[in-house]
């Protein structure tokens, strides 16, 4: 089993590259949620073809520092809040995990 398998059915998007900014990984969610712009057959393609200078200096900071970026954002009337963090192998960067979480318009939120 690939270890990334147990993201395959996962309710939120996961997509997954290594340092180069090569996807290695698309969840059905992720293949679902950029279908239009090719869906799994980003699996391969450089993801910094996909996002703006702006976006692709963001995750190169996380490949180079470690550091990881969440942030919300409203698209197609969905209000999602977008993970990025590193992923490593032997103690290195290997990567950026991304995901991309469905949140509901009545999310509780509670001090603790």
């Amino acid at each position: 089993m690939n270890t990334f398998d147990y993201y395959k059915e996962f309710a939120s998007a996961v997509t997954i590259c290594d340092v180069e900014g090569m996807i290695i990984y698309m969840n059905d969610k992720a293949a679902l949620t950029f279908e239009k712009w090719g869906g799994k057959d980003l699996v391969g393609k450089s993801l910094f073809n996909c996002h703006n200078p702006k976006s692709r200096s963001i995750i190169q900071e996380i490949i180079k520092t470690g550091m990881s970026n969440t942030y919300t954002i409203d698209k197609n009337g969905e209000k999602k809040m977008i993970h990025q963090a590193p992923w490593f192998k032997d103690g290195i960067v290997a990567g950026v995990i991304e995901m991309s979480i469905v949140l509901p318009n009545n999310m509780p939120h509670y001090q603790r």
